[in-house]
C-alpha cells in the first residue's frame, strides 16, 4: 500500500486560496479544506494550531498573491508607471472579487483615524516616493496626491467589487487620468503627462 501524501502548509494555503477565490473566505473551514484536499481535518490542525492561526497565515499568503497579480499586470499592460497600481487594484477588485473583499474590505489592515495614518502602513511611504519621481512633484506634495489617489481608487474598487459600479478598464483609466491631471497641475502647473 503506497504511503499517504503528506499534507503541507503550502497545500493547505493553496486550497484556501482556491476556495476563497471561488466562494469567499466565509466558506472556508476545516471541513471544506479537508474535503478539497481529500483528507481528514487532522493534517490541518497538525500544521496550524487553530483556524485563527490559519487565517493569519492565509492573509499573508493572499496578499502575496495580490502582489504577484500587480507584478504580472505591470508586465502585461503598457501604462504609465503611476497608473499601474490604481488600475491593477480596480481590475483585481473586478477579477478576484472574493479575495479583494477579504484583503481590502473585511480584513484590511489599515487604521486611519486621521488621513495621514495612511503612511503608517508598511510600504506606503516607498510607493509615495516612487510616485513623486514619476510625476515630477516634490515628496510632500506627492504624498498628499498619492493619498487622495488611494482614496479615490479604493472607492472605485469597492464599488466594483460590490457590483455597485460597472467600469470598463478604459473608463477607469480615463477617470484616473482626469483626477491625477487636476491634482498634479495644482502642484506643478507646467506638468504635461506623457499619457
Amino acid at each position: 500500500m503506497p504511503p499517504k501524501a503528506k499534507i503541507t502548509k503550502d497545500m493547505i494555503l493553496r486550497t484556501v486560496l482556491d476556495i476563497t477565490r471561488e466562494t469567499g473566505f466565509e466558506t472556508v473551514n476545516a471541513r471544506s479544506i479537508a474535503a478539497s484536499l481529500q483528507c481528514s481535518t487532522r493534517p490541518i490542525f497538525t500544521c496550524y494550531e487553530n483556524m485563527d492561526e490559519l487565517k493569519a497565515g492565509f492573509l499573508e499568503y493572499a496578499y502575496g498573491y495580490y502582489e504577484q497579480y500587480v507584478a504580472n499586470y505591470a508586465d502585461s499592460v503598457k501604462d504609465t508607471p503611476y497608473l499601474i497600481l490604481p488600475l491593477s487594484y480596480i481590475d483585481f477588485a473586478r477579477e478576484e472579487t472574493h479575495l479583494f473583499k477579504l484583503l481590502f474590505i473585511n480584513d484590511m489592515d489599515l487604521n486611519m483615524s486621521d488621513a495621514k495614518d495612511f503612511y503608517k502602513e508598511a510600504g506606503n511611504e516607498k510607493k509615495a516616493a516612487l510616485f513623486s519621481k514619476a510625476i515630477g512633484v516634490g515628496p510632500e506634495q506627492a504624498k498628499v496626491i498619492y493619498l487622495d489617489l488611494f482614496l479615490y481608487t479604493h472607492g472605485m474598487a469597492v464599488l466594483t467589487a460590490t457590483n455597485k459600479l460597472a467600469l470598463s478598464r478604459t473608463s477607469a483609466e480615463t477617470m484616473l487620468k482626469n483626477f491625477l491631471s487636476a491634482f498634479i497641475k495644482q502642484e506643478n502647473p507646467d506638468w504635461n503627462p506623457a499619457i
